[in-house]
């Protein structure tokens, strides 16, 4: 009884297939392009929108100069949209937003090419040239639209996507200090602490900076100690100053002594005419 109901599932599933290709094909081949606009509307609004695009993608030049320009293209874009074809649809969205920059649509469109670009982009992972493209296209936005009721959204945007700028370039400056590239390592810190002063890492990032000093100082010939102790001494210092209540105070401490102590070795040997 079951695979019987099942059968006839399948044979009535798969002859409303038929019947619907067959029909978009008289349509497509019709050269009625009211009947294909009222079509292409009809396919969009039950979310068939390949078929819709097609449809749409034909209207275009027939459209072009007429009331229904606009309307036509504003569709044909959002279809690539939907279709998860983001750079296509940023694309068409961003043409839109200038071709038709009078539209009660423009500022929407020229948001939507600007979440396309914040759609695509990738993992914190991955190369982040998309990262920093879809940053710049919502502050493009922005500048062109500072009263939009959609700025907060942009807000959140952008911060989700340098916080993922954030990770990237957090995980490659700890990458040199493990690596034991110190020399690499404490300016890779300090240029983190420049691109994300708000970041929670800083004081970690501070951290590493001494102690990358205080291992080149340890690891260097004797002309070289005294300026590196010195470097890793004056950035406990601001250590102390910029974060008092970190985690990472006690271990800045006990380097900080440490360099003291190598500090006045050093001075000992001198004196002696090592």
């Amino acid at each position: 009884m079951k695979s019987h109901f099942l059968k006839y599932f399948f044979a009535t599933l798969l002859s409303l297939t038929f019947f619907a290709c067959g029909n978009f094909n008289k349509i497509l081949k019709s050269s009625d392009y009211e009947l294909k606009y009222t079509k292409a509307i009809e396919y969009y609004n039950k979310t068939n929108y390949t078929s819709a695009q097609t449809l749409f993608e034909e209207l275009i030049p027939v459209f072009k100069g007429t009331d229904r320009a606009e309307q036509v293209y504003y569709y044909y874009t959002y279809c690539h949209y939907y279709l998860t074809d983001y750079a296509l649809a940023g694309f068409h969205f961003r043409t839109f937003s200038r071709t038709f920059h009078n539209s009660v649509h423009a500022e929407e469109c020229a948001f939507m090419n600007a979440y396309c670009y914040y759609l695509s982009s990738p993992r914190y992972t991955l190369d982040q040239s998309d990262t920093k493209n879809a940053i710049q296209e919502i502050q493009s936005f922005l500048n062109e639209y500072p009263l939009s009721n959609r700025v907060d959204t942009c807000n959140i945007l952008m911060d989700k996507l340098r916080g993922k700028l954030e990770k990237k370039s957090y995980e490659i400056t700890k990458g040199y200090f493990f690596r034991d590239d110190w020399k690499a390592s404490a300016p890779a810190c300090e240029n983190f602490i420049k691109d994300f002063p708000e970041s929670p890492h800083n004081d970690e990032m501070r951290l590493m900076i001494i102690k990358s000093y205080y291992s080149l100082a340890k690891n260097s010939i004797e002309a070289k100690k005294p300026e590196r102790l010195e470097k890793a001494m004056e950035n406990y210092l601001k250590f102390v100053d910029l974060h008092p209540n970190s985690q990472y105070l006690a271990e800045a401490e006990i380097i900080y002594k440490d360099c003291e102590r190598l500090k006045t070795e050093h001075q000992k040997l001198k004196q002696h005419g090592f």
